[in-house]
C-alpha cells in the first residue's frame, strides 16, 4: 500500500528513534521494513487508501504492547509503593537514578532510587554493588572516579578522611555502566553538605575526574521511563531529567513526551558540569574556587569542603588521644 506524506515523515522518525540520532536513519533495513508492512496492515484495516502517520503510530505502540509487560509490572509496584520512588519532595543523600532493561528487540527506562551515606572515617567511598559483587566492572570504574574527584576538588590541601557507602537500592541483579556516576555523585555531595535534592527530578551521565558530564547510552529510554512513572503518580509541571548536554543531538522522544515538554508538563535539563547539575538539583549555588583554593561562603562546594575539614580534624583528633591513651596505658 502507498503511503501518504504523513506516513513517509512517521517511517522516517521512527528510523531515527531506531538509532536514537536526531541526523542518523538505521539501516536495519529488515526492521524498517517489518514497521512499513504492520503500517500498511493496519491501515487496511481502518480503510484507509494511503498509509497515514497514525497508521505508523498505531503499529509501533501495538510491537511495544508485544514486549512491555515486565515494564507494566514495574509500574504497577511502583505505584503501589513497592518499589520505592518519589517523583516529588526533596532529601539528603537521595537521587532517582535511571537503568535500561533491554528485552530483545525492546529495551525500557526504570528508576532506580540511589542513596548515599557519610561519616567521619577512613574507609573513603564503599560502592555495595562492588562489595557484594553485583557491580560489574565499568560500573566499579564509574564509582572509583568519584574519589577522584573529590580529591581534586576538595582535598588539595587536607587529607581526604571520611566514609561513604553508596548503593542502588532494592537492586537484585547485576549493574553495569557509568551512567549513574553523576547520580551517585549527586547523592554524596547532598550528604556531604546537608542540603536535600529535588525527588521530581531523575538524573543520568557519566562523570570524568574533572567534573564533566559524559554522554550516555539509552538517553530515550531513560527520559520516558521516568516521564512514564510521573505520568503515573501525576504529573505537577515541575518533574523532568537532567541529562548531559553532549546527548542533546540523541533525543528521539515519543510524541506524548515531546508534547507534555512543549505544555511545561515534564522538563528535560541538559547539563556539562557537575556543578550545574548540583545547583539544578538543589537549588544552592555551586561556587567557584578561587586562587588559594577556597569557594565563596553559603556555597554548596564551600559546604562540603567544610565538612570534610572538620571530619579530617576529627579523624586527626580522635588519633591523637588514642595514641595518648595507648601511651599512658603502657606507663602504668
Amino acid at each position: 500500500m502507498a503511503f501518504a506524506p504523513s506516513g513517509v515523515a512517521r517511517i522516517i522518525e521512527q528510523s531515527s528513534r531506531m538509532v536514537s540520532h536526531q541526523k542518523k536513519l538505521a539501516t536495519t533495513f529488515r526492521d524498517v521494513m517489518d514497521l512499513i508492512c504492520q503500517s500498511s496492515y493496519w491501515a487496511s484495516k481502518n480503510g484507509n487508501k494511503f498509509v497515514q502517520d497514525d497508521d505508523v503510530k498505531r503499529a509501533v505502540d501495538e510491537q511495544v504492547y508485544r514486549s512491555n509487560q515486565l515494564e507494566e509490572y514495574l509500574q504497577e509496584m511502583i505505584d503501589e509503593g513497592t518499589i520505592l520512588i518519589d517523583t516529588e519532595g526533596e532529601t539528603v543523600g537521595q537521587v532517582n537514578g535511571i537503568a535500561v532493561l533491554p528485552l530483545g528487540d525492546y529495551s525500557f527506562g526504570k528508576p532506580s532510587r540511589i542513596t548515599a551515606r557519610t561519616s567521619v572515617g577512613r574507609s573513603g567511598v564503599i560502592n555495595i554493588e562492588r562489595e557484594t559483587e553485583l557491580g560489574g566492572r565499568i560500573h566499579n570504574k564509574g564509582a572509583m572516579i568519584l574519589t577522584g574527584y573529590l580529591s581534586g576538588r576538595y582535598a588539595q590541601e587536607i587529607p581526604l578522611t571520611f566514609s561513604a557507602s553508596i548503593t542502588f537500592e532494592q537492586s537484585y541483579e547485576e549493574i553495569e555502566g557509568d551512567s549513574a556516576a553523576c547520580a551517585e555523585l549527586y547523592a554524596l555531595l547532598s550528604s556531604l553538605s546537608g542540603y536535600p535534592i529535588r525527588q521530581d527530578l531523575a538524573v543520568t551521565g557519566s562523570v570524568n575526574q574533572i567534573g564533566q558530564v559524559q554522554a550516555i547510552g539509552g538517553v530515550n529510554e531513560k527520559i520516558e521511563g521516568f516521564f512514564d512513572v510521573c505520568k503515573l503518580k501525576g504529573l505537577t509541571g515541575k518533574q523532568g531529567v537532567v541529562i548531559p548536554q553532549s546527548n542533546v543531538k540523541n533525543l528521539m522522544l515519543r510524541e506524548e513526551v515531546v508534547k507534555a515538554v512543549k505544555d511545561g508538563k515534564f522538563h528535560v535539563y541538559p547539563v556539562s558540569t557537575i556543578d550545574e547539575g548540583i545547583g539544578l538539583l538543589t537549588g544552592i549555588e555551586s561556587g567557584e574556587q578561587n586562587a588559594h583554593g577556597e569557594y565563596q561562603e553559603h556555597t554548596l562546594n564551600y559546604v562540603v569542603q567544610t565538612r570534610l575539614k572538620d571530619f579530617a580534624e576529627k579523624v586527626r583528633s580522635f588519633s591523637a588521644d588514642s595514641h595518648e591513651a595507648n601511651l599512658q596505658l603502657e606507663r602504668s
